[in-house]
């Protein structure tokens, strides 16, 4: 929603109305992970100078764990102390603290937690640099990311491209996440005197930097709720934003103008914010707050890249003192001078200029020695177009058991005969006319309706999935259909098919749960069961739901999420008192999504039953559950003011 007295400038207008994302298809959903700790090791990369330190996991989304200054002994970052998983990621496993590389849509990137390709290559000043680079899926479209540090810099360079290798304009999704500590005193300038705030009430408007609503929000802390902030910077005016301590010292990052945007996150001070902090690092420890850098002036917005062209820039990440007093200050224009100035002795604005000029030459250079290997989907679409990528190979030795069925369909014509049907997979329209070529099996058809799905095509794909049910498939097509009948409204259609699918699942030959088949089934039983429950309550039939959970293993059951679950149930079948000890017992849900409102909402459903009794709920009975049965704050995630 955009507030009525928002003028946007036309190409804000035309780009937060641009293709936004309508399917995660084809990346799949990341998920498993629970919330006990234990200590481990993980692969990394460390490039150093002798003033700086980076640490790259490269099976991590190439993120940059730590930025360590060696002259000031700080670390410039974020540094989170644990790798603590979070539905934050458009397809969901995501971790906080460092330097992310988000592309594709709006969000956190499908590849937050997913390897990237990585290799040394030479760097413009004839030292290495570090390229990191895969293919985006959502998209389709390769990126590269490299990083060096030039001898006796104090700045990270970090060369980015983004390329449209196909003959069609493509949507083009990019932010550079940095997170950095926060203190009570800790506050982010940027060269702006507006900005466009988004908050989880969902409305966008345009208000003054540093102060509006009574409050300066440069200041992380000052804030109560969670919310965006993107710095509307003028044109010519030189790129860059930095989060300062009360010393004056902290982060800047700074860039070519093609990288556009720069934004503030912040999680604020109440009560809600502060439980998200605990839940993705480690309580006890400081949190942090989020600088960031994006093609477009929000990240609702999606930028057109042309056919054959390609998105280029340079960033530059590194330490900066500022005088105290002055970036502290009432005189937002003399605190915003003050960093600038402080930049430009630091690290020109010419210099960034030339930097980038020099890379551009050595962003074609092949790897020389490769250090970690990312996806083989790049490898698939080099194998069926001949694409050719200067600087970024994707090998066919990259292919994997995943691009096995498509390379068959690529060669063959058909999806193989027998076996599984083929996991995660390609849609674009190129796939898609090879399967709509293809013999007629339960593969196929399954896999042209998740083609004709994201095509947009509803109808042809409930059709596809039909047909792949007459042809023997198992629970996917009987999901897809469930999924189908919920977008459509049909509530009781979409209860009955998602009860199907569990039970296709739960005995895959329709006889007896038995054999490989039904292990198979047996492992994805828990993940049809959190969408058949609610279908099923939704659908105003909490006995059958509760049957369904009963056949979920007791240890299953006792994961966070089957709590909460079996809670609704008993709430749905009259028990609330019984559905409250669940809650007063306690349980954690490992993959909450952000924003996602329903302990809070479950909690004083459950409240407001007990005030009622027998009654009718009543919004004097909400008065009094909610104050007779406060929140407590384990289950406190709204992110939204309440």
């Amino acid at each position: 929603e955009i507030s009525e007295d928002t003028g946007l400038p036309a190409d804000m207008a035309r780009q937060l109305g641009y293709r936004p994302l309508r399917s995660l298809l084809p990346a799949p959903l990341r998920d498993g992970y629970g919330r006990r700790r234990r200590a481990t090791d993980l692969d990394a990369i460390v490039i150093e100078n002798d003033r700086l330190r980076a640490t790259v996991l490269p099976g991590l989304g190439g993120r940059v764990y730590s930025l360590y200054h060696k002259p000031t002994d700080r670390e410039l970052l974020y540094r989170n102390p644990v790798l603590q998983p979070a539905a934050f990621a458009l397809n969901g496993a995501w971790f906080s603290g460092g330097i992310e590389w988000n592309i594709g849509a709006t969000g956190h990137t499908t590849l937050s937690c997913a390897p990237l390709h990585a290799a040394r290559v030479q760097a413009p000043d004839g030292g290495e640099m570090l390229r990191l680079w895969e293919w985006e899926r959502l998209r389709d479209l390769p990126f590269q990311v490299d990083l060096w540090l030039p001898d006796g810099a104090d700045f990270l360079y970090v060369g980015v491209r983004v390329r449209n290798p196909h003959h069609h304009t493509a949507p083009v999704y990019w932010w550079s996440n940095i997170a950095v500590p926060e203190q009570a005193d800790s506050r982010v300038l940027a060269p702006a005197d507006t900005a466009w705030h988004f908050g989880y009430a969902r409305t966008l408007s345009r208000v003054p930097v540093p102060a509006s609503d009574g409050a300066d929000r440069s200041y992380p802390l000052r804030s109560a709720h969670p919310a965006d902030y993107f710095y509307e910077i003028p044109d010519g005016a030189r790129r860059w934003v930095t989060s300062l301590d009360a010393g004056g010292r902290g982060l800047i990052q700074t860039s070519t103008d093609t990288l556009r945007g720069r934004k503030l996150f912040l999680w604020g001070a109440a009560r809600a914010g502060r439980r998200w902090q605990q839940w993705l690092t480690e309580p006890g420890t400081d949190g942090y707050a989020e600088i960031q850098a994006g093609l477009a002036r929000t990240q609702l917005e999606h930028v057109p890249l042309d056919g054959g062209a390609e998105f280029a820039w340079l960033e530059a990440y590194g330490p900066l003192a500022a005088d105290p007093a002055t970036v502290h200050g009432d005189d937002w224009a003399a605190a915003r001078g003050e960093v600038a100035a402080r930049l430009e002795a630091a690290l020109p604005r010419a210099d960034v200029d030339a930097a980038y000029a020099a890379w551009r030459p050595y962003a074609d250079l092949e790897p020389k020695a490769h250090l970690a290997t990312g996806s083989g989907w790049g490898a698939l679409e080099a194998a069926r177009t001949g694409l050719d990528l200067p600087g970024t190979p994707f090998d066919a030795a990259t292919l994997g058991e995943a691009q096995q069925p498509w390379l068959t369909l690529l060669r063959t014509g058909d999806l193989p005969a027998t076996g599984p049907l083929p996991g995660p997979a390609p849609v674009a329209p190129a796939w898609r006319e090879l399967l709509e070529s293809a013999r007629p099996g339960p593969a196929t058809d399954y896999h042209l309706g998740l083609a004709q799905w994201y095509a947009g095509d509803r109808a042809q794909a409930v059709r596809s999935w039909e047909r792949a049910l007459a042809h023997g498939a198992g629970w996917q097509p009987r999901y897809c259909l469930a999924a189908a009948e919920a977008e459509a409204g049909d509530t009781a259609r979409a209860a009955d098919r998602y009860a199907e699918a569990f039970d296709c699942a739960d005995r895959p030959d329709g006889t007896a749960a038995s054999g490989p088949a039904a292990r198979t089934g047996r492992a994805v039983l828990p993940a049809l069961a959190r969408e058949a429950v609610p279908a099923l309550l939704a659908a105003g039939r909490s006995e059958e739901a509760a049957r369904l959970l009963a056949r979920l293993r007791p240890a299953e059951l006792t994961v966070g999420r089957f709590r909460l679950l079996t809670a609704q149930v008993l709430l749905a079948q009259g028990a609330a008192d019984r559905a409250r000890e669940i809650f007063d017992t306690g349980f954690e849900i490992a993959d909450l999504r952000e924003g996602d409102e329903t302990l809070s909402d479950t909690w004083y459903a459950i409240a407001e039953r007990l005030v009622a009794g027998a009654g009718p709920v009543t919004d004097e009975v909400r008065a009094r559950a909610r104050a007779e049965h406060p929140l407590p704050e384990r289950y406190e995630f709204r992110m939204r003011p309440v």
